[in-house]
């Protein structure tokens, strides 16, 4: 259980108590030992006080009888202090009492009502103390020492319970954000897991419809010392590429976000490489879309594979479409016999410039037609010629009918691997 923190008690009453004569001392034993007695028609009228701003507290019995209680033994708590040592300093109170309220207005949505709580109760019950000192003196010295003394003894037990109640506050908060967001990873686990979970409510509790077509994402962060708020910046930056407002996210841990856009067209990757570009040290992959259940799971399947793919082979890569990788996600499965392969197939060419293997590769993809390459590209004719010519030249075996599959599934697959995967744009500007 949740146990409050303690602030400090001032000590400027520990001074004053020494100052204070024997007849101010014993009167507020007095007032104190009346105010432990006080009656129930004031209590009623505390308890009024306390609950008339806050409709939501006042309409809630059990959030009332928790207010209520925290106030009568806040009351007793600084009466029995004055009633032991009159004028001498008070703690805050922190017990169970307010640890419950706190608890139970933070849950509701309420938190921020505590703190008005304790400034009205302590406002009531200056003004009965007030009545109290009437009652004991007319002595105006006498009055004015008395007031003095309870309402600065007051504020200041008020302000360092406060310290205490907002320490409080924050940690119900988190606890309250843990809970919530165990409970929404394990209810996406359910449907992920095929279980028979009722699909309507589990949409109430994720607030996101599993009808209609899903587009999953995995968003992770490779570095240990990683700002993980840099993940939400960019589960808000994929939201806003792929059009979907209001997207499912889910924390798988504290540097890897899942992620479902619902019904959307097509994800704006230039929007997405913009922000990575900023934050190299996150990584986005994409699953292609599917409708319903199925679709929810599958996508999300794609994702993690494009994201074991990247790992297995410590990719510098930032952003995957499981649609561009899904082809070099089944061939790396063994990334050993895979490095076999590129070696056998691309030779000199698989350790040369990646400038060469990009216009290789870009040549090939648009099927071997040079003007379309070189467009592609934004280069001139002329310069892709002559790159390819030094690129063909460091195969093992001349580009042809046979080979040229073989080569491009090489090429591609080279581009994931973390030691190959080189920055091509900055000899052309457009070719990364």
């Amino acid at each position: 259980m949740l146990k409050l923190q303690t602030a400090p008690t001032p000590d400027w009453l520990s001074v004053m108590e020494n100052q204070l004569s024997p007849p101010i001392r014993e009167l507020i034993r007095e007032g104190a030992w009346i105010a432990l007695n006080a009656s129930p028609e004031w209590l009623d009228e505390l308890d009024r006080a306390t609950l008339a701003t806050n409709a939501a507290v006042a309409g809630d019995p059990t959030l009332a009888a928790a207010v209520s209680s925290s106030n009568r033994m806040s009351l007793i708590h600084f009466a029995t202090a004055h009633l032991r040592d009159p004028g001498g300093a008070v703690a805050p109170y922190l017990g169970p009492e307010p640890l419950r309220m706190v608890r139970m207005l933070v849950r509701h949505g309420l938190g921020g009502s505590a703190l008005d709580v304790y400034r009205i109760g302590m406002n009531v019950a200056l003004q009965r103390w007030t009545d109290i000192a009437f009652e004991l003196t007319s002595d105006l010295r006498q009055l004015h020492e008395l007031l003095n003394v309870i309402s600065r003894s007051a504020n200041e037990c008020v302000d360092a319970t406060l310290v205490g109640i907002a320490t409080q506050m924050k940690l119900e908060h988190k606890e309250l954000a843990r809970g919530a967001v165990v409970e929404r990873r394990k209810i996406v686990e359910l449907i992920l897991d095929g279980d028979s979970t009722n699909h309507q409510r589990a949409e109430a509790r994720l607030g996101y419809g599993l009808s209609g077509t899903h587009t999953a994402a995995i968003i992770w962060c490779d570095d240990a010392d990683c700002d993980y708020r840099l993940l939400d910046q960019a589960a808000a930056a994929l939201s806003h590429a792929g059009g979907c407002p209001r997207p499912l996210t889910v924390m798988c841990s504290e540097a890897t976000r899942w992620m479902w856009l619902k019904d959307v067209a097509a994800i704006d990757g230039e929007q997405v490489r913009s922000l990575l570009e900023k934050t190299p040290k996150l990584r986005v992959v994409i699953g292609s879309s599917g409708r319903g259940i199925e679709g929810f799971r599958n996508s999300h399947e794609q994702a993690l594979t494009a994201q074991h793919m990247m790992v297995r082979l410590q990719s510098r890569q930032q952003l995957a479409f499981f649609a561009d990788i899904q082809m070099v996600a089944l061939l790396t499965q063994k990334p050993v016999r895979t490095e076999e392969f590129i070696n056998d197939t691309l030779g000199a060419l698989a350790s040369a410039g990646a400038v060469l293997r990009h216009t290789l590769l870009a040549y090939i993809n648009e099927q071997c037609n040079a003007a379309r390459a070189a467009q592609q590209l934004y280069i001139h004719r002329n310069t892709l010629l002559s790159r390819l010519d030094a690129a063909q030249r460091l195969l093992p075996r001349p580009l042809d009918r046979n080979t040229t599959v073989r080569v491009a599934v090489a090429l591609e697959a080279l581009k994931w691997f973390g030691n190959h995967d080189q920055d091509v744009s900055g000899e052309n500007g457009h070719v990364s």
